[in-house]
């Protein structure tokens, strides 16, 4: 499904003389700090990079007898590779480019929107021909960049918000609303909660969301949380499990933020002696492959991840310049019903 919106005029293109007029300085100056040569007051660098950032300057490193050549890089931007998810993607990425005259480069961001930004900055001043980025959260300057750069720009894996050109993925708040409907209409009535990090994860944020209004529409809440401070991990939803499970509110199903959570849940529970899903029903997200072979296979929420890094490559290049409308491509999921819920 694919909805277009209209795309504002973009400004002319920022140049050294717009960041050195707006930090003061020559532009011989500003090029030095940008290309890192040479010793400059720290003050002065400074305002320089203040400049840089505020109005969305990107360096063109291929400038002079090598800017006729088309680049055939394509910059794919994702925020870790510790679980399946992101290398899934970049599996369809692998698979739309293969045959092609282009090749991606990757980079990791460990969810950290400041080395985001300086990932992006430098990616545009190799003038990629796309850019595939995960999610919506970006700084600013990240944001200005990317809007001001003539490169096809394509977010994945959400599309719960406006693009910056083209987005592709899944509703995450629809999906979380799907699992809490699907959850009450199995009979459950007092629900748990095990998450990672929401500053860093947005769209674990959002499914949170579409759960509690599912729950709400049906007058139910959730009772209990056990949140970790840090990313997602098999050994982090096993710690998470034991934390809820010793407080005194009791619950009869846990929905975890995605299936590392969850695969923890299941050893917890496993180790402790609760039996799954008589005791305590467990719900993940995300469709991995190793919660599918548990001896119980998990109950969780499939995204086509694959199509996602495909059709993210197939939009970038459907046509070179930039078009006046914006496009989302909703992605789907489905709900794998499993054993553990």
């Amino acid at each position: 499904m694919q909805q277009k919106q209209r795309l504002p005029a973009r400004k002319s293109k920022v140049t050294v003389k717009d960041v050195a007029l707006r930090a003061g300085v020559g532009e011989s100056t500003v090029s030095r700090i940008m290309r890192n040569k040479g010793p400059v007051a720290e003050e002065t660098r400074e305002r320089v990079m203040e400049a840089v950032r505020a109005i969305g300057y990107v360096p063109n490193r291929i400038a002079g007898s090598l800017a006729s050549l088309d680049s055939h890089l394509v910059g794919v931007v994702v925020p870790s590779l510790s679980n399946i998810v992101f290398p899934e993607v970049l599996q369809g990425v692998h698979a739309a480019l293969r045959g092609s005259d282009y090749q991606p480069v990757i980079s990791i961001t460990d969810y950290d929107i400041d080395l985001e930004e300086t990932i992006v900055r430098g990616l545009l001043s190799w003038k990629p021909a796309a850019i595939l980025i995960a999610g919506f959260d970006h700084t600013p300057a990240t944001h200005r960049m990317l809007f001001e750069s003539n490169v096809r720009v394509v977010e994945m894996m959400d599309i719960d918000a406006t693009p910056i050109d083209v987005a592709v993925g899944m509703s995450h708040r629809r999906a979380g609303y799907a699992i809490g409907k699907h959850l009450v209409e199995r009979g459950y009535r007092r629900f748990g909660y095990v998450g990672h990090d929401w500053q860093a994860d947005r769209r674990a944020r959002l499914r949170y969301e579409g759960i509690c209004e599912a729950l709400g529409d049906a007058g139910l809440r959730i009772a209990a949380h056990a949140m970790a401070d840090g990313p997602s991990s098999v050994s982090v939803g096993r710690e998470m499990t034991a934390r809820l499970c010793a407080q005194s509110t009791k619950v009869d199903v846990i929905i975890y933020s995605n299936d590392d959570m969850a695969v923890g849940g299941v050893f917890q529970c496993l180790g402790s002696g609760l039996r799954i899903p008589e005791d305590v029903a467990l719900f993940g997200f995300n469709g991995l492959d190793i919660g599918r072979e548990l001896p119980q296979p998990l109950s969780t929420v499939r995204s086509n991840r694959f199509l996602i890094g495909r059709t993210s490559v197939e939009k970038a290049f459907e046509t070179l310049e930039r078009p006046a409308t914006k496009c989302i491509v909703d992605t789907g999921f489905e709900i794998f019903p499993g054993a553990t819920a």
